[in-house]
């Protein structure tokens, strides 16, 4: 009679795509076939709820072996505990130590690109292994630009506004992306700025977060600018990515800001007649580009496992990721590689060269020499951000002026969050919001 198999229990964000989750189930089943005394269970949970759903099953006693946060819930995956107060994940890098293989899979974790890298270096140690990635992109209606004098997309903040300028009479508003702590975040680490204290939330818990800095000042500025001269379309609705897709794909905007999944639906049937082509995100023309905020997802790993069980756990996790692997879930998702190998693996097959805007989002993301941050209480700050924003856009606030009193209330929200999860199991419910 074998052995009862070891179970590895897997708990995936979800996202609206289509079968989002079928080929890393795919994989889950090769990986059984190559490893029988494991059995891999992997349950899909939509990207915001997956920190309330696994609170509550570790408070039940019933804890996933590896759960996958979306980036922006970095700090609750930190901050995730057991009935006894225990944290309940450890770090990645921490268990796999000097290893190159484990259970003969390799460790893919010195391959990870640069941008993966720096954003899950917590604490000095690598935190989580990442699955899905994305990043911040242009998406440009190439025959507007075209008509408008525009022979290329624009590369700068200098260059979009000439770029409106020059779209004026064309399209309803020139160019539009949504409000949303996400772009925030993007262009003030592009700046090579940082929102919070303790570098940027990586050296440990974050306790200062600061809306008044001059990257973030300039940035704002820049958007006031556009709005007022009547150049960018405000949907009226936070974080409206849906709004902001439509308009483009409905020629009332030639430009649009959007995340590097957007690439998988370019084209299509609704979409005739219209060129489309992406490039990097326009930065400031007065500080050169070097960071990025990232989308996606990483897996984080249980403490206190058996040896047995941590090793089947990690395997999997580098199973995931090996070359191959990542390349299949690329092309099949849309999320950017998350490993160099995986990079060189498609670029070998020709995969850019017929896809070339997916080699963008490579390009992009390998400007990460800064990242963003690791916010605590991401989902409060954020909210801040927005209506601070949404003053300056709809209501002519004082960019100065509105943002201060953001950084009251972001602070405020910080705040909250820090005592609550530094005050033990019994916690307002709310620190399980997620920030996108």
């Amino acid at each position: 009679m074998s052995p009862p198999r070891v179970e590895i229990d897997v708990v995936l964000s979800e996202y609206p795509f289509p079968d989002f989750l079928g080929p890393v189930r795919k994989r889950a089943a090769e990986f059984e076939q190559a490893h029988p005394e494991y059995e891999i269970t992997i349950q899909g949970c939509y990207y915001e709820d997956l920190p309330a759903e696994v609170s509550r099953r570790t408070l039940a006693g019933r804890p996933p072996t590896i759960a996958s946060y979306y980036s922006g819930a970095s700090q609750q995956a930190i901050d995730t505990v057991r009935a006894d107060g225990r944290p309940l994940f450890t770090s990645v890098g921490r268990e796999v130590g000097d290893r190159t293989e484990i259970l003969g899979e390799p460790v893919i974790l010195n391959d990870l690109i640069e941008a993966c890298q720096t954003f899950y270096r917590i604490n000095d140690d690598l935190a989580a292994v990442p699955l899905t990635l994305s990043t911040m992109l242009l998406y440009s209606n190439m025959t507007m630009l075209r008509a408008a004098g525009l022979s290329t997309p624009p590369r700068t903040w200098d260059e979009v506004s000439a770029a409106c300028e020059a779209l004026t009479g064309g399209p309803a508003y020139p160019i539009t992306w949504p409000d949303d702590g996400k772009l925030f975040q993007h262009w003030i680490t592009q700046q090579g700025g940082a929102m919070l204290d303790a570098d940027n939330g990586r050296a440990g818990r974050a306790s200062r977060v600061d809306l008044t800095s001059p990257g973030l000042l300039a940035l704002v500025d820049w958007w006031h600018r556009l709005n007022r001269g009547g150049y960018y379309l405000y949907t009226g609705t936070f974080e409206d990515w849906a709004g902001n897709g439509a308009a483009f794909v409905g020629e009332r905007v030639a430009l649009r800001v959007d995340s590097s999944f957007a690439i998988n639906f370019m084209g299509g049937p609704e979409r005739d007649g219209l060129e489309e082509t992406v490039t990097l995100l326009p930065h400031n023309d007065r500080v050169s580009p070097v960071g990025n905020w990232i989308g996606g997802d990483a897996m984080w790993l249980a403490d206190g496992l058996d040896p047995v069980a941590r090793d089947g756990a990690l395997a999997f996790m580098m199973y995931l990721n090996s070359p191959e692997n990542a390349a299949q879930w690329h092309r099949a998702s849309g999320s950017t590689p998350v490993t160099e190998s995986a990079v060189a693996l498609l670029a070998e097959e020709g995969w850019f060269d017929n896809h070339p805007a997916h080699r963008v989002a490579v390009e992009q993301l390998r400007r990460a020499t800064v990242s963003a941050p690791v916010i605590p209480g991401s989902h409060g700050v954020q909210t801040a951000i927005m209506a601070a924003m949404e003053d300056v856009l709809v209501r002519a606030a004082d960019p100065a002026t509105r943002f201060a009193r953001a950084q009251v209330e972001a602070q405020a929200a910080l705040d909250a969050y820090n005592a609550t999860c530094l005050a033990g199991v019994e916690r307002d419910p709310t620190w399980l919001r997620v920030g996108t």
